[in-house]
């Protein structure tokens, strides 16, 4: 009874809560990668790298979305030997393509080390792999939800005997299939854009293109909470495809509508999904040109949703650079 009531100590205080809400943050945004079929270890390692994940958090991470949700096969054990050249096993196992694999490493100094098999960059994270030190290897598919043909323990097996110093081979049934490495390229932040822009804000509009009337009304979304919602308005996508630079100017162009409308709440939707972080959308060219992405607005009072339209259009566009050209944290004058 005393675990219950305790249970969410954590979150009585605000330190406690604001720790916690950032934690889910950022694993909900590395969902959105590890499910464009990005190697968890190299996304936990380029947030670790940016400082925007703290080490502390990667073992629940792993846990919880390795092990729980979407079932990934585990196998641990303690080293038999000690490894200070990884040559050898990088080369078999960059070649393994019928399963995604996570090596997690308990080190004794560094703490808890998540690492890509496939990846010759990720061993770079340790000098070495110590005799009797604990590893867990996670051997699975993504969220692709499919009966393998061969099963994952061989695959498990395999990366043990080569961590325990044997010279085995990759065989042809691990060589074959659709999961071979591809490197992760983390989404370009505010920040590293800022260098980029204009050090000086300069006092001119953005050039607006040629007036668009509101595309067809679709079906009304389901509002969550009291207020009104808009009909889904259709914005096409007229760039070669929606890239971070149109993700950047959707930012700006919703950032100024919500200060001049506060009470105002712009959703994004595409493929029948509410999309939360607009960033997803650039991923890997998912949105290409000839898209549609639709957006509806809820809230009392609405209004401006034809600027709205406009400017989004805009910025799906080529012309999407017009609303980037003043600093990151200058907030643009449109409505």
């Amino acid at each position: 009874m005393n675990k219950i009531l305790r249970a969410y100590d954590n979150l009585s205080n605000r330190q406690g809560f604001n720790a916690s809400l950032q934690h889910f943050q950022s694993v909900m945004d590395i969902i959105s990668d590890f499910e464009e079929k990005n190697n968890l270890a190299d996304i936990i390692n380029s947030l670790l790298s940016s400082k925007d994940l703290k080490q502390g958090q990667v073992a629940s991470i792993v846990s919880a979305l390795l092990a729980d949700k979407y079932n990934y096969f585990s196998k641990s054990s303690n080293l038999t030997d000690t490894i200070h050249d990884f040559s050898y096993i990088k080369s078999e196992l960059k070649k393994l393509k019928a399963f995604d694999a996570v090596i997690c490493y308990h080190h004794p100094e560094l703490g808890y080390l998540v690492i890509n098999p496939k990846n010759p960059d990720s061993w770079n994270i340790t000098n070495d792999m110590r005799r009797n030190e604990f590893v867990t290897v996670f051997i699975g598919t993504f969220s692709d939800n499919r009966k393998e043909s061969i099963p994952r323990k061989l695959a498990a097996d395999f990366i043990f005997d080569l961590l325990n110093g044997k010279k085995v081979k990759i065989s042809d049934k691990l060589s074959k299939g659709s999961y071979r490495y591809r490197a992760y390229i983390p989404y370009t932040d505010e920040e590293e854009l800022e260098d980029e822009l204009e050090e000086e804000y300069e006092e001119e509009s953005v050039e607006e293109s040629v007036d668009i009337e509101p595309g067809p009304k679709k079906k009304t979304a389901p509002a969550a909470g009291s207020g009104k919602m808009t009909p889904l308005y259709s914005v096409p996508v007229t760039n070669e495809l929606f890239h971070n630079g149109n993700v950047e100017a959707w930012k700006r162009i919703i950032q100024s509508y919500n200060v001049k409308n506060p009470d105002l709440e712009v959703h994004i939707f595409y493929e029948g999904e509410r999309i939360l972080n607009i960033a997803s959308l650039f991923k890997w060219g998912k949105v290409k040109h000839g898209s549609s992405i639709l957006f509806a607005v809820a809230g009392e009072n609405i209004k401006d949703v034809a600027k709205l339209q406009k400017y989004l259009k805009q910025g799906a566009s080529p012309q999407f650079e017009a609303f980037l050209k003043f600093p990151v944290n200058t907030v643009l004058n449109l409505f």
